[in-house]
């Protein structure tokens, strides 16, 4: 045999190794790839600026603590065949549920508000011509026309494309001048202060990072492919199906958490190798960070930071929208699913597009954003805990669950995930008292 006919079926098997992973990547690398939005990169930016590489430690520290939480609610949602709020409404007091999805519903549409704000001025800060709010209205109606009418199936390969849009903060910390040896020292080796700013964007950080909504997206996606696939089943029905199924939610979801948090990383380091580093500690917005860059890294670095932030948003905005409206039809017991038609699921994507409306409007009424946009970040971090709490809970009920109750270290990583965030929250909260 010659050496190009060994090297075809090599090649073969490479090229079906990568169409697997590809394959396997869906609500895992949606849900981690949508943390990194508009608001999100915000927070980053700020705490980049204003703290430089001292905050860095957070990413490293919280990677292990959100893949845990987030495989446990994929883990909920295939097992059952139902997300977060559809198990709540099956198993736990009214009060709870309706308390859950009402917070939910506050925080995502804040942060809908800031996401479309900020890509509006983004496109702007690059085109001009139209008015911000334009480009706000347009990218609203965009990506609740795509959600809504787009075949479901070619709506979620658009989404796991559109995550490619995070290499652009890759790209801009490789063209900007960055003290790696300083990176690494503050990664590894972090300088904590217990000042209250500090702890605040620690819990602003913790917040974009392990958020509510990430929860009820990824069980209820996991939930509806399971639903749409006539070859699957609800794992407590099939148990057969199980070990294909958890290995490829922990590969789904471990590589989309990563990458989340390593994009997150690469936009503090970003903003700490410039901003910080010229004295300007001041970033209230995405666009702000994406402005102020200009002069200092260069018009290419501006361009591909104001572009990620449409790209990022193009994502977060159908998510943030489509959390809500799986955690509101869940529980009112709505027909729910992208992949339904409209006339099939009218609440549902009524929900979503009223949710993107009012997230629209917020442009308009005079709302500070920036005001906004943080507390919605400590809005989530306090709301993320009880959360955390009541899902460990319930992944851990043979009622709901059956015999795929958590196995114990997945189960411990959980719960510390969970105690870290209270423990964050109550800091913050008695560092707040003592100054008061």
């Amino acid at each position: 045999m010659s050496g190009s006919a060994k090297v075809a079926p090599a090649r073969r098997r490479r090229r079906r190794s990568r169409l697997k992973t590809w394959q396997w990547l869906g609500p895992g690398l949606i849900t981690g790839a949508s943390d990194d939005d508009p608001s999100g990169i915000a927070t980053y930016s700020q705490v980049g600026a204003q703290f430089g590489y001292g905050m860095s430690w957070v990413m490293l520290f919280s990677f292990p603590l959100m893949a845990a939480i987030q495989e446990i609610c994929a883990r909920i949602g295939r097992v059952t065949g139902a997300g977060i709020a559809g198990n709540l409404r099956r198993y736990y007091p009214a009060w709870l549920l309706r308390s859950a999805v009402a917070l939910l519903l506050v925080a995502n549409v804040i942060n809908l508000g800031a996401d479309l704000g900020a890509m509006g001025d983004a496109l702007y800060l690059v085109l001009g011509g139209a008015p911000a709010l334009l480009y706000v209205v347009l990218f609203g109606a965009l990506c609740v026309g795509l959600e809504i009418f787009m075949q479901y199936r070619n709506y979620v390969n658009v989404l796991k494309w559109t995550a490619i849009s995070l290499f652009s903060y890759f790209i801009t910390a490789m063209v900007v001048d960055v003290p790696w040896g300083k990176v690494l020292h503050e990664l590894f080796i972090p300088s904590i202060s217990l000042e209250t700013k500090y702890i605040v964007s620690i819990v602003a950080v913790m917040g974009t990072t392990i958020s509510p909504y990430l929860f009820f997206w990824q069980s209820s996606q996991e939930a509806e492919d399971e639903r749409i696939d006539p070859r699957a089943h609800r794992l407590i029905d099939a148990p057969g199906e199980a070990p294909i199924e958890m290995q490829r939610i922990r590969v789904d979801t471990y590589l989309g958490m990563g990458f989340s948090n390593l994009i997150s990383l690469f936009i503090i380091i970003t903003t700490a190798a410039t901003l910080s580093a010229h004295g300007i500690t001041n970033v209230e917005t995405s666009a702000q960070a994406a402005e102020a860059l200009r002069p200092i890294a260069g018009e290419f670095a501006f361009v591909v930071f104001a572009l990620g932030i449409v790209g990022t948003g193009m994502l977060a905005v159908p998510v943030l929208a489509g959390s809500a409206a799986y955690a509101v039809g869940e529980a009112l017991q709505w027909p729910t699913g992208l992949a339904r038609l409209p006339k099939e699921a009218r609440a549902f994507y009524g929900t979503i597009a009223f949710a993107t409306a009012i997230g629209v409007v917020i442009n308009f009424i005079g709302v500070d954003p920036i005001k906004a946009l943080f507390w919605a970040a400590v809005l989530n971090g306090v709301i993320a805990a009880p959360l955390m709490a009541v899902t460990m809970v319930m992944a851990l009920s043979p009622r709901v669950m059956g015999r795929f109750v958590l196995p114990r270290a997945l189960a411990t990583m959980g719960w510390l995930a969970t105690a870290v965030m209270a423990v964050i929250v109550t800091a913050m909260f008695l560092t707040w008292n003592q100054q008061g």
